[in-house]
């Protein structure tokens, strides 16, 4: 069986500007009606969580200016998908909520907290999406010229884990035992400071808010850098992932897989899902007609990918020369993502920012043929499952729940009932 997600890729924010099936999302975008609608399709189609991006800053790194980003409502105006996860827990029973939080600007008591919090609404479906943040327009919102180094933002992440692990973990269990009669609600003796005094972090304790139903909430990380993956073999229940071909993927699977067996862990208690676009229809043909007509699009309007490359990576896309080679990008911002949107040995600027691929895997087929694909690209990694990366419209959230979800259970890749009730037992469920 597979794990499947659906990552929201411009999180809180206008979702197919300007694009087909997209309604009056530029009424509306504020509205959470299109992730409660999102949710419950998912919930219903046996998805394991959804999962919400996040971004702190005005981006200006493509032609020096927000100028690109504000006309095309891309990565901008964003809000904060905190507020989006008690909705959808109401609106929802059985799927996770995953929301991104970053480490390097927000003290782990207050992420802690919220997480605990997040989690007693949810009845234990909440969970984190860790980053360390990548762009320096988001350091510089926090007081800071520019923002830390790449690696030391990983160490800075490691000691906050241990913070908001330590936080959640100084209520015992049984601390409230809500005795009426005999006046006491919590017991004193079950809940501790945790003093914590280390390279970057001081914090007292205890949490002043009781661990929610899972007492840890479901952490998720996106790091594929070698410091990036250190820290999610360490913390990481679900990994998201992004390769172009099974056995790049594979090599990802089994290098987690060996970092957690070292750290004492067991490699199963993590589950990789791998960025996916399915292009579907009615019959592979139409299919195929469909994904070759979103190819010209991309090819005519190259420009986006130019500025998707320049927001993961810092760098000015614009002022590299289209028609020569592409060299390597090296960058203090988003290793992994810049890599996989740039590879291409000997290709041009304009070639890559061309072609009509996400930089993950790329299905095109009627749901049969796509939920095939999935389960033979599955088999060939070795597991665990798949995270849809298409645009957020209700068209392709019915392609995908009322399509693909049905293939994918007719295989067997789906489970028919999902008796788990937390996110982290019914990721630990197969």
């Amino acid at each position: 069986m597979l794990h499947m997600a659906w990552f929201v890729g411009q999180g809180y924010s206008v979702h197919g500007w300007q694009a087909p099936w997209s309604g009056r999302i530029d009424l509306e975008w504020m509205r959470p009606d299109i992730y409660l609608d999102l949710a419950r399709a998912l919930d219903r189609a046996g998805f394991d969580y959804i999962m919400l991006e996040d971004g702190l800053l005005m981006p200006d790194s493509y032609g020096g200016t927000p100028e690109w980003f504000l006309k095309n409502a891309w990565m901008v105006p964003k809000a904060d998908p905190m507020a989006l996860v008690p909705l959808i827990g109401q609106a929802t029973t059985r799927i996770g909520i995953v929301a991104t939080m970053t480490t390097s600007f927000t003290p782990p008591f207050t992420a802690a907290r919220l997480g605990a919090t997040l989690d007693h609404l949810t009845d234990g479906r909440f969970g984190f999406n860790i980053v360390t943040a990548h762009n320096e327009r988001s350091a510089q919102n926090f007081g800071l010229d520019e923002h830390y180094e790449h690696d030391l933002r990983y160490e800075m992440a490691d000691e906050w884990m241990d913070v908001v692990d330590a936080l959640w973990s100084s209520w015992e269990d049984g601390a409230i035992v809500a005795d009426a009669d005999g006046g006491t609600f919590a017991d004193v003796t079950k809940v501790h400071p945790i003093d914590h005094a280390g390279r970057f972090y001081k914090c007292r304790g205890p949490l002043n808010v009781a661990p929610g139903p899972q007492r840890r909430p479901v952490i998720c990380q996106a790091g594929g850098s070698p410091a990036g993956r250190g820290f999610a073999s360490r913390h990481a229940d679900t990994i998201l992932a992004r390769y172009r071909d099974a056995d790049a993927a594979k090599a990802f699977r089994d290098d987690i897989r060996a970092r957690m067996a070292a750290h004492g862990r067991d490699p199963d208690d993590c589950k990789i899902l791998y960025l996916m676009t399915a292009t579907l229809a009615e019959t592979d043909d139409l299919a195929r007609a469909r994904f070759a007509h979103q190819g010209e699009e991309v090819a005519a309007n190259f420009e986006h990918k130019l500025a998707f490359m320049s927001y993961a990576s810092g760098k000015d896309f614009s002022k590299l020369d289209l028609d020569a080679p592409l060299p390597e990008i090296r960058t203090n911002a988003a290793q992994a993502s810049t890599k996989a949107l740039t590879a291409g040995s000997g290709k041009t600027l304009r070639e890559i920012a061309s072609e009509n691929a996400s930089g993950g895997f790329d299905f095109v087929g009627s749901p049969d043929t796509v939920a095939a694909q999935m389960e033979e690209t599955a088999r060939a990694i070795g597991g665990d499952g798949f995270l849809i990366s298409n645009p957020l419209t209700r068209h392709a959230v019915a392609e995908v729940a009322d399509g693909l979800a049905p293939a994918l259970a007719r295989r067997g890749l789906l489970p028919a009932a999902m008796p788990a009730r937390t996110l982290r037992q019914r990721l630990r469920a197969f």
